[in-house]
């Protein structure tokens, strides 16, 4: 990228050898540093010494990447028409180094982990750091409604014929409580067989539950021991709280309620522990593009480790604050003081090794690598939260977890590992206390994932498989091997099954159950939650210990489906199953374009434009890194950098193996621009790309996407994106 100078107009200031924006070196010294036992000149010293160290060993990395991406390329150019040769591909990318032996067989020795990543299983949120009401919201997902949940979804489908009712509902509440006691019946069984329906009031007697059912007879819990605490008088309780396979399920009783008055036991809601996770993410689904970015970025990062991160605003004309929740306190069975967490465990996302920052400029006047000064900077705020001695903690093992992104093979995670080691000396804190995250999302982490695994084994708390950026990452490193199938039918690929497969399979192998998640990617339809309960039970039934989800709500909902797997048991079971070979995972989604019509092709091309744009210009324009973004259906889609990423390449192989051409993808990108236009109407901040295209900097941006796509390091979307975002703001500040 283009690195800014160092000017004498306050925007820099000189630091060692390094020039400081002056925004980051105020938040640094005034903020992030003061009550984290770092002193700055520690803090400036060891950045420096970073970088120096540190930054030329990412850029060679990244230039393997380039050389490894052309001898690809080569290898397809100079096979253009013979049939696919896993054996002889197999061959050749073990030449070139692409794909490495594995190591022996061995187990990662992991410590200090915290039992929402090692032992308990359940949904996972993943939300944009830089805006402040999501990641509060976010981080007290970690308790849900199952009756908002289910009253405010499509989970219970309207069928009475009846349009909804401002306010409350009692047709739809009774539905709401019938769901409710099915839930409770499935997961907390009473003796004898009778149902929770049949219930008139609960109580505890000698620490279990008992119930007085219609008839006047007693009943319990078949299995006692699911009944962990209360809240109030034992007699007429605020409360009572279960547990089942780890997780933790809160029946809440107030007969004065406008929902308990309905219920024959005066239930008025039944609250599940549901994100048991959070990943404050630092990366695809911000749009940080500058020095000030980044520190609103840090900042919030900052607040939810020291705890006072607040957030006011105003919804339907009411004013509201957000903080984060306290943890929740009862009474355990056996009488004594029971706390259990009220927040998500936070993980951060930092950035990958890609891009650099002009927050910190080196002695050479040059952008620094971007991860490198997120690793310092959100490894020394999570400092606040491990030296608290009072109030509410994030990681009780004291550990820092970091989700490191799109690193492509073994050689890259060391190196994340050497700057986590040399974070942790520049901050005093021991070995392995930063824990790392690693996201499966790339081919050639993919194919050497035991290798990776191998070189974080003291430090590793995750993997992941993340569908997006693994299929972006697919067609640009086959990108010269033929026309890709359309985008519905990679899906279906056979590297796909293999993908998803080994993933668990190699983690099991590794060690990770009972250490660290292995987790699995995004539901991302958020208004689809009957689909979703449908079809997301596949991800802990496929051994996930985690998988992401777009909402608090969609949390509260999926949680259930990690009462109905057991997931341990699930994973012992699969530890025995086979793997799917290597060549299975290079298998290729190449298609014959002779078998497409006019219309699908230009269906296709409408699909990946409309989606493309509609995320873009949110991006370009009002720097939205992450929105719920309308397909040409209507339908709501969580978009974010990776399903960019797809797009633009997707369209960029079809161009190059010439399925289209540039003036029809150029016909169609204006047609559903248009298209865009319409259906962010209702948006007062949007700026329309239509008609004057030249004018509009988020149509260009798009432009550049497709047409420039090749050129992309790895096909990622940041450096335009990134540039063209700069432009906006350029403008708006003059």
């Amino acid at each position: 990228m283009t690195s800014p100078q160092p000017t004498t107009d306050g925007r820099y200031r000189q630091v060692g050898k390094l020039c400081v924006a002056d925004v980051l070196y105020q938040f640094a010294e005034n903020e992030l540093l003061p009550g984290s036992g770092v002193c700055a000149a520690d803090f400036w010293s060891g950045l420096q010494t970073l970088i120096s160290d540190l930054a030329p060993v990412n850029r060679a990395l990244l230039q393997v990447r380039e050389r490894l991406q052309r001898q690809i390329d080569d290898w397809h150019q100079h096979r253009r028409g013979q049939p696919e040769d896993v054996a002889a591909y197999t061959a050749f990318l073990q030449q070139i180094g692409y794909l490495q032996a594995e190591p022996a067989d061995f187990r990662i020795t992991t410590d200090n982990v915290d039992p929402e990543i090692a032992t308990l299983a359940g949904p996972q949120l993943v939300v944009p750091v830089m805006n402040a009401r999501y990641a509060l919201n976010a981080a007290n997902a970690r308790w849900g409604s199952l009756y908002d949940a289910l009253y405010g979804t499509d989970v219970i489908a309207d069928d009475t014929g009846h349009s909804r009712i401002a306010g409350y509902d009692p047709r739809r509440g009774s539905k709401v409580i019938a769901r409710g006691r099915d839930f409770l019946d499935e997961f907390f069984p009473l003796s004898h067989g009778v149902s929770h329906a049949q219930v008139r009031a609960y109580r505890i007697l000698a620490g279990k539950l008992q119930v007085l059912l219609d008839d006047g007879t007693i009943a319990g819990l078949a299995e006692p021991r699911q009944c962990v605490g209360y809240r109030g008088d034992v007699a007429v309780p605020e409360s009572v709280l279960l547990v089942h396979h780890g997780l933790h399920v809160e029946i809440c009783i107030d007969p004065h309620h406008v929902i308990g008055q309905q219920d024959s036991a005066g239930v008025r809601d039944i609250l599940l522990e549901a994100a048991l996770t959070t990943i404050q993410d630092c990366e695809d689904s911000v749009a940080a593009v500058d020095a000030a970015d980044k520190v609103a970025v840090y900042r919030n990062w900052l607040g939810l480790m020291r705890g006072d991160l607040r957030c006011e605003f105003t919804k339907d004309g009411v004013d509201h604050t957000r903080t984060l929740a306290a943890d929740r306190e009862y009474t355990g069975a056996d009488g004594a003081a029971l706390v259990l967490p009220g927040r998500s465990l936070m993980l951060v996302r930092n950035v990958g090794h890609l891009m650099t920052s002009d927050a910190v400029l080196d002695e050479h006047g040059q952008e620094i690598p971007e991860g490198l000064l997120d690793a310092l900077v959100t490894s020394a705020a999570a400092l606040h939260d491990l030296r608290k001695t009072a109030g509410c903690r994030n990681s009780r093992t004291g550990s820092i977890c970091i989700v490191k992104p799109k690193m492509h093979g073994p050689a890259e995670v060391a190196f994340t590992c050497k700057v986590f080691a040399a974070v942790e000396k520049i901050l005093g804190l021991r070995a392995d206390t930063l824990k790392i995250g690693i996201m499966d999302e790339e081919r050639r982490t993919s194919l050497n994932l035991k290798a990776c695994i191998f070189e974080a084994r003291s430090r590793l708390i995750f993997i992941n498989t993340g569908f997006l950026d693994r299929t972006g990452d697919e067609i640009h490193t086959s990108m010269h091997a033929g026309a890709f199938v359309r985008k519905a039918d990679i899906k279906a690929s056979r590297w796909i099954r293999a993908y998803e497969n080994r993933n668990v399979a190699i983690g099991l192998a590794c060690g990770l159950s009972g250490r660290a998640q292995i987790g699995k990617g995004m539901w991302a339809m958020p208004d689809e939650m009957a689909a979703m309960m449908r079809d997301k039970v596949a991800h802990p039934m496929a051994g996930a210990s985690c998988a992401w989800v777009p909402s608090p709500t969609a949390a509260t909902l999926h949680a259930i489906h990690y009462h109905r797997v057991d997931v341990a048991a699930k994973q012992c079971e699969l530890a025995q199953s086979e793997m799917l070979p290597v060549s299975e995972l290079l298998s290729l989604s190449v298609a014959q374009p002779d078998s497409w019509s006019a219309q699908q092709i230009q269906q296709e091309l409408d699909n990946n434009a409309q989606g493309l744009l509609g995320y873009v210009v949110r991006w370009i324009d009002q720097g939205i890194g992450c929105s719920k973004v309308p397909d040409i259906s209507g339908t709501g889609l969580m978009e974010d950098r990776a399903t960019l990423r797809i797009s633009s390449q997707h369209i960029a192989n079809w161009l190059l193996h010439g399925v289209c051409s540039a003036e029809q993808v150029m016909h169609t990108l204006q047609r559903m621009a248009v298209i865009v236009d319409k259906q962010n109407a209702g948006d007062p901040q949007y700026q329309p790309m239509s008609p004057a295209f030249d004018n509009s900097i988020a149509f260009q941006a798009a432009c550049d996407l497709v047409f420039y796509a090749l050129q992309q390091p790895c096909g990622y979307t940041e450096p335009l994106l990134h540039r063209h975002r700069r432009r906006v703001k350029e403008v708006v500040l003059s």
